[in-house]
């Protein structure tokens, strides 16, 4: 059985390298991602597919900008992993930068559901359109 924070750590590393394979080979393939605001990028993301074209998206929208950054320890309890976050992007007109908390929960070595919380969700609303 594998450490949840390890795979999580791993995780945010390859965020931060913008490896984007090793994230991709991080989620499992039924994984549930929770999304949040009212943006087109918000809801329920059904699916590894769906969660890697739903970060492309993101990518694409903020011109390759979008980074995420860990601010704080993670935390473990049990099988999830609470991590505090900054997230930041640029686009034509817009920035954004704010603070977060990302849940997630492993199993198998694998993310299978992920629940994101923005701190001024209007604003990312806002930059993501």
């Amino acid at each position: 059985m594998s450490n949840p924070v390890a795979v999580v750590q791993q995780y945010f590393d390859a965020l931060a390298a913008k490896d984007f394979a090793t994230v991709a080979g991080l989620f499992a393939d039924d994984l549930v991602w929770h999304q949040p605001g009212a943006n087109r990028f918000s809801g329920v993301q059904r699916g590894a597919g769906a969660v890697n074209a739903m970060i492309g998206g993101m990518m694409e929208v903020s011109e390759g900008t979008f980074e995420l950054a860990l601010t704080g320890p993670l935390m473990a309890n049990g099988d999830l992993v609470a991590a505090t976050i900054h997230f930041t992007g640029k686009r034509a007109g817009a920035e954004l930068g704010q603070d977060g908390v990302d849940l997630l929960k492993v199993a198998d070595g694998k993310l299978v559901e992920v629940w994101l919380f923005s701190s001024d969700p209007a604003g990312e609303d806002s930059f993501w359109g």
